[in-house]
């Protein structure tokens, strides 16, 4: 073998090193940044010039901002536990108050609720203090509406301003009419009402005594109706002293009892308290002989003191005891409107 041979073969083998040592520096360290895969003995077949060449390029890559030889630098760094995605980044640099900060669509969203959406759900304030007001009106109403369908006439109510009729109705009291030919029994006239001298106590009583309580009403007259007991019925020029009982009247004869002989047909009438109506209406000048036409009502029960409160807001009610009554009931609404909020909350 020459020596020509012997450094041919010299060269191979050195060739040969070379390409294994970059193959395997190649697998090591990965290249990221996209440089050129141009096979190891290619590069060291390259003449110094082309080397150096090559060399100033790479150099020129390394300080170029934002280029790829760059990023495959600081990518070959490795990655510490306080490196983030850029995802992470963002997240942390959220204001942590935004959670707790109220949203502006549930703000707009209360603000457009409607009207009357909020006045049936509300819970506290004006809204829920018009609700019970107008909600005990139409109670009120509603109660009112199912009275006058059964009894007839309006108002199904009335209260006593006085005491003649005690002790079966007291004043203050709030009595139930019906109208006269409603409800009426067997023993009552062709109005519908019962004369105390027609029957006994066995046969037909109301309010604790015969007859029936009526509330007529006297056009000719200032005052408000009156509701009293009627006696019996007589007819137009009748001497009716000789029906009378001598009881209830101070005369002692018919032409010393105002209104006899009867001026017209019509009901003889008394109330109950023999103290303060011990005469009939007709004989101390209460009120005339009373019409048919007149009776607006026959009393059929009574609510006892429920009445105050009516009296006392049209001023017919005087200041007594009684009051108490009006401030209970006015006392218990409050407590019915503050039992609802209660539970709705």
């Amino acid at each position: 073998m020459t020596t020509e041979d012997r450094r041919s073969d010299s060269d191979t083998d050195s060739a040969s090193d070379r390409d294994s040592s970059s193959q395997h520096k190649h697998h090591q360290q990965p290249d990221e940044s996209g440089a050129s895969d141009e096979p190891s003995d290619e590069r060291a077949d390259r003449t110094p010039t082309e080397a150096t060449t090559a060399g100033d390029d790479l150099e020129s890559a390394d300080v170029r901002p934002g280029s790829q030889s760059s990023c495959s630098t600081d990518s070959s760094k490795p990655a510490g536990p306080d490196r983030l995605s850029e995802p992470a980044r963002q997240t942390d640099s959220a204001d942590p108050t935004d959670t707790a900060r109220p949203s502006e669509s549930d703000g707009s969203h209360a603000s457009a609720e409607p009207l009357w959406r909020r006045f049936l759900y509300a819970t506290d304030g004006p809204l829920l203090l018009l609700r019970e007001v107008c909600l005990s009106l139409v109670i009120v109403l509603l109660i009112g509406g199912i009275l006058f369908g059964i009894s007839g006439v309006w108002p199904p109510m009335v209260a006593v301003e006085s005491e003649s009729m005690e002790p079966n109705i007291n004043q203050y009291d709030l009595v139930f009419v019906t109208e006269p030919d409603r409800f009426s029994p067997a023993q009552a006239d062709r109005l519908g009402v019962v004369t105390a001298d027609t029957v006994d106590e066995t046969e037909y009583t109301s309010f604790n005594s015969a007859g029936s309580v009526v509330v007529f009403d006297n056009p000719e007259s200032s005052g408000p109706p009156i509701i009293h007991r009627a006696h019996f019925f007589v007819e137009e020029g009748e001497n009716w002293y000789d029906r009378a009982n001598t009881d209830y009247v101070s005369a002692s004869d018919c032409d010393e009892l105002q209104h006899c002989p009867a001026p017209h047909d019509g009901y003889i009438t008394k109330g109950d308290n023999d103290v303060s109506n011990a005469q009939y209406d007709q004989a101390n000048g209460i009120a005339p002989v009373v019409k048919p036409e007149w009776v607006t009502g026959i009393a059929q029960l009574r609510v006892p003191y429920a009445g105050y409160i009516r009296l006392a807001l049209t001023g017919a009610a005087s200041s007594n005891p009684l009051l108490l009554v009006g401030l209970t009931a006015v006392g218990t609404s409050g407590a019915y409107a503050i039992g609802r909020r209660e539970l709705l909350s």
